[in-house]
């Protein structure tokens, strides 16, 4: 069995100017400059959240070559007027291979991915999308000799909870579960009718913020 922890989150934006805005007017602090994903033509910033967690603002980078398969994170969906959202996070494990056998769910295949000096594998969908609408988690095996997060500005923000919002929540429960998710992870059951949504508690020195 491979266990799974949470690792970052994701906030989602048709440029990076304003998802980077949308971050400081909620937590109160600038995300830190991050790099390119020449293979999915996409660029990101960085707010730290602990040692080994970090919130990440990922957008189409205006001046990559569009690829050639669809952006991860349904960022092909976006348009110019979309705003920016947490739209999906992203789950670490040690054996992606094994973690990814260990559920039922369809969370894409492994894809091999770089920015700067940093590796890793993650588990992206043929199409792009985001499996569950987002609730369901990506999943990541770094090939870094240390996490990302352990060389980002430590503000004094952290992650205390993120909840899991989906009308079928016996079944968001169960693919956590199935990855013997770890962290402060908490599943929520919604009306039918309602979209599933990510909330996330964030403690800063100004006091709790709520990014949704």
């Amino acid at each position: 069995m491979s266990v799974c922890i949470i690792d970052h989150i994701t906030v989602t934006a048709p440029d990076l100017a304003s998802g980077a805005a949308y971050v400081q007017r909620v937590l109160g602090v600038e995300p830190l400059a991050g790099g390119e994903h020449a293979r999915m033509g996409t660029h990101n910033m960085f707010v730290r959240l602990g040692p080994e967690l970090f919130l990440e603002v990922i957008a189409p980078d205006p001046h990559a070559a569009r690829p050639e398969r669809p952006r991860w994170f349904a960022l092909d969906t976006l348009t110019s007027d979309s705003q920016p959202r947490l739209s999906n996070w992203v789950a670490r494990t040690s054996n992606l291979q094994t973690a990814l056998g260990q559920t039922t769910e369809d969370l894409g295949k492994i894809e091999p991915m770089s920015r700067g000096k940093n590796h890793w594998l993650i588990t992206i969908p043929e199409d792009g999308s985001l499996p569950l609408q987002g609730i369901a988690p990506a999943l990541i095996e770094w090939h870094t000799a240390a996490h990302p997060a352990a060389n980002m500005q430590d503000h004094g923000i952290s992650l205390l909870k993120l909840e899991l919002l989906h009308p079928d929540a016996a079944r968001v429960s169960r693919l956590m579960q199935e990855l013997e998710m770890q962290g402060p992870v908490s599943v929520k059951s919604v009306p039918i009718q309602q979209t599933p949504q990510l909330i996330a508690h964030i403690m800063t020195p100004n006091g709790l913020r709520i990014l949704t």
